[in-house]
């Protein structure tokens, strides 16, 4: 409780006494600004008075335009993250066209929606060096009254990579990113206003089959780019890819090519949580998801840990990663997009 409300809730019949004796254009300007003023001198002798003006100040509290605004950054939990990466590990490997990758859309869609968000399903085929395979892009958008539509991308892989000789479940490569991706979900969610802003997107098909190429991985994304096409992409000012962030011992690598403004504003993030440390560039440039929203016109910045050792490895096992970790990621991009690309 504030002070302010404390204070009111405490005055008796004496203080509103007092307040007769008061200014009266003082107070006839209360009134009018106040309506309810009137309406609380005339309880002052009831017994629920004190209770009426407590509601009524913390209401009128609330909707001042001074007040505080909520701290997103803060409701991020990377407990929670780390539980939803949990989840999708116990399924075992995820690769395009398994059993155990429809099972992680079904798990998405429905934490997806228990945060008050609409998925679509963007399904396509490809050619791949093993054939043709199907492919699913899950979109979801806030439903609200903006009209204009969501202005800025949040994005992750959800596939793991297809291997012969080992189990690779993917806990850092494909199931941090999910993880974080949920939870920022969750938080967005509880700020409608915020959240008609974004759309959150889960690319199938990032992992290649072999190499990358113009023909071989990012399946998901480019199929997403093209879809968007010149115009589409319009709408879209931003957006952040987050891809292996779960790693233990943290170093996120911002990739040499990211957007100088956005990377900039990434760093100042991290820098006001004091958070800093964690965060530096790659020596070079990366082959992921945000490269075809950046050729088509969306400014997209890589948020990746590529100091991680057991890439692509069967060790990309769960023990590898942290909440903590998550948390750091997950406060910093919440904070990034109310403090800086929402604005």
């Amino acid at each position: 409780m504030n002070r302010v409300a404390i204070t009111v809730a405490g005055i008796g019949d004496a203080g509103f006494a007092n307040l007769r004796g008061a200014d009266r254009d003082h107070r006839s300007r209360l009134q009018r600004r106040w309506p309810a003023f009137s309406f609380l001198l005339r309880l002052r002798r009831s017994a629920l008075a004190p209770f009426v003006v407590l509601f009524v100040v913390l209401t009128l509290s609330a909707e001042s335009p001074g007040a505080p605004q909520a701290k997103i950054w803060e409701e991020f939990s990377g407990e929670k993250a780390l539980a939803h990466v949990q989840r999708l590990v116990d399924l075992g490997p995820r690769p395009p066209g398994s059993g155990a990758i429809e099972k992680s859309r079904d798990y998405i869609e429905n934490q997806l929606r228990l945060s008050g968000w609409q998925v679509t399903r963007q399904a396509f085929t490809d050619d791949t060096p093993r054939g043709k395979v199907q492919f699913l892009n899950l979109i979801a958008r806030f439903p609200g009254q903006r009209s204009t539509g969501p202005s800025f991308l949040l994005c992750s892989h959800y596939d793991t990579k297809t291997f012969d000789t080992i189990r690779f479940v993917g806990a850092n490569d494909g199931g941090s990113s999910t993880g974080l991706l949920l939870e920022l979900g969750r938080v967005l969610g509880r700020h409608p206003n915020l959240a008609a802003k974004i759309e959150l997107v889960f690319f199938d098909g990032e992992e290649a089959y072999e190499h990358f190429s113009e023909h071989d991985g990012l399946y998901g994304s480019r199929y997403f780019a093209r879809q968007l096409g010149g115009s589409g992409a319009k709408q879209f000012r931003g957006g952040i890819l987050f891809d292996m962030v779960g790693n233990r011992s943290l170093k996120i690598t911002l990739p040499a090519d990211s957007p100088a403004e956005m990377a900039r504003d990434v760093f100042a993030s991290a820098e006001a949580l004091k958070l800093r440390s964690h965060f530096t560039y790659l020596d070079r440039e990366m082959i992921d998801d945000h490269m075809p929203l950046n050729e088509i016109g969306i400014p997209t910045i890589d948020v990746i840990d590529f100091s991680f050792p057991w890439w692509h490895t069967a060790e990309d096992t769960m023990d590898k990663l942290s909440a903590q970790s998550l948390q750091i990621v997950g406060s910093v991009a919440a904070y990034y997009l109310s403090e800086f690309a929402l604005k």
